[in-house]
């Protein structure tokens, strides 16, 4: 396996700039995922990854080597497309062992890797099948294992499972990881999907308007958003952005929403405290999970305010309780068991060592 190096990257189309300059290190083994929403660039990146479209400026190297200039098959990168791309008058075993048989590698070199992915993957029984044969999932791992057999530098998934449903979505992406883990390969992997995204990746780079937003581990991206726009993509249900009003306390800075009872207030952590100052007016983001009701036993010691509810939605594993704060919907995800109602008053606790504040004008992390 190999390095990836994205050096200021452009890509210009006329006067419509694509790509504004894009920096990223990919590591040895490491499985760095590419998000965002439709037309932020992830897939043309990829694509000037592979050397499937051209790179207007900067540059991209492979294992220290530049390779602008080098076609496709001199990058020695293997790509899993969205549609699969299987030949239909092909069984499996022909499928996996078509890239091998066009650069000339012996027949029992090929039986020898087409059995070790085939095994690797559980496809197996399927090798003498033809694709049309097979299940979505099924299609996706005999992909997989024809971009495996080429033991590349590299692996470009673009993605791999939008075609899938649900159900399938999560198995494969259990697969994925699985072998990520197995091989130690170093993965580059476009999705769309949040929850792809933070499951799969070592590291996320968030883009949007062909601009990297943010580039981190799952858990920072997570947890420490650079920006609005970060907090409001990743997570689901994604991050509250609450416009609130930062005023002095006895115990130290807090933050005011006019939505509370009396104008309450919810004190700020030491750190958080020593950013703002009395008067400035915020953001203040809690993801859903920082809420909590009376009845659970972390909200103790916790600050606590009351609220209307306004909906409930049970999902089984928890409840989605909606709120209004700071004349926003905000949600916030309780125990599945918790005693709030639509249209009743309830107290909340909320875990504000968990909170970021946010600049309402630029929208950066303060």
């Amino acid at each position: 396996m190999a390095s990836l190096s994205i050096r200021n990257v452009q890509k210009r189309y006329g006067a419509l700039d694509i790509l504004k300059g894009v920096d990223i290190d990919v590591g040895d083994g490491e499985f760095l995922v590419l998000v965002g929403p439709s037309g932020c660039g992830k897939s043309t990146l990829l694509n000037m990854i592979a050397g499937l479209d051209d790179i207007s400026a900067g540059e991209i190297a492979i294992d220290g080597r530049r390779v602008n200039e080098l076609h496709p098959k001199d990058r020695d990168i293997a790509m899993v497309f969205q549609s699969y791309a299987l030949y239909p008058n092909m069984s499996v075993r022909q499928n996996i062992a078509f890239g091998m048989e066009m650069r000339g590698v012996p027949k029992p070199e090929r039986e020898r890797a087409i059995g070790q992915v085939a095994k690797l993957l559980q496809i197996e029984p399927m090798l003498d099948r033809k694709p049309s044969q097979l299940s979505g999932g099924q299609r996706q791992r005999v992909a997989m294992g024809r971009a495996l057999v080429r033991n590349p530098k590299v692996f470009l998934f673009d993605e791999p499972l939008s075609n899938l449903d649900a159900k399938l979505r999560v198995e494969m992406r259990t697969e994925i990881k699985k072998l990520h883990q197995r091989l130690g390969a170093t993965i580059v992997y476009v999705t769309h999907d949040q929850i792809e995204a933070m499951t799969l990746a070592t590291r996320i780079a968030v883009m949007r308007g062909g601009e990297l937003q943010q580039l981190g581990t799952p858990h920072e991206i997570y947890t420490r958003p650079n920006n609005v726009f970060v907090a409001g993509f990743m997570g689901s249900p994604a991050m509250n952005l609450i416009p609130a009003l930062v005023s002095g306390g006895d115990g130290g800075p807090m933050v005011r929403f006019s939505t509370l009872d009396g104008g309450a207030g919810l004190a700020l952590g030491a750190d958080l405290a020593r950013r703002v100052r009395p008067g400035q007016e915020v953001l203040l983001g809690l993801r859903p999970e920082c809420f909590s009701d009376l009845g659970d036993e972390h909200s103790r010691g916790l600050p606590t305010f009351a609220c209307t509810v306004e909906l409930t939605e049970p999902t089984g594993a928890d409840l989605l309780a909606m709120l209004t704060l700071g004349g926003v919907e905000t949600v916030a995800r309780l125990r599945p068991d918790a005693a709030v109602h639509p249209g009743a008053s309830a107290v909340f606790a909320v875990d504000m060592t968990k909170a970021v504040l946010f600049d309402p004008a630029s929208g950066v992390r303060i």
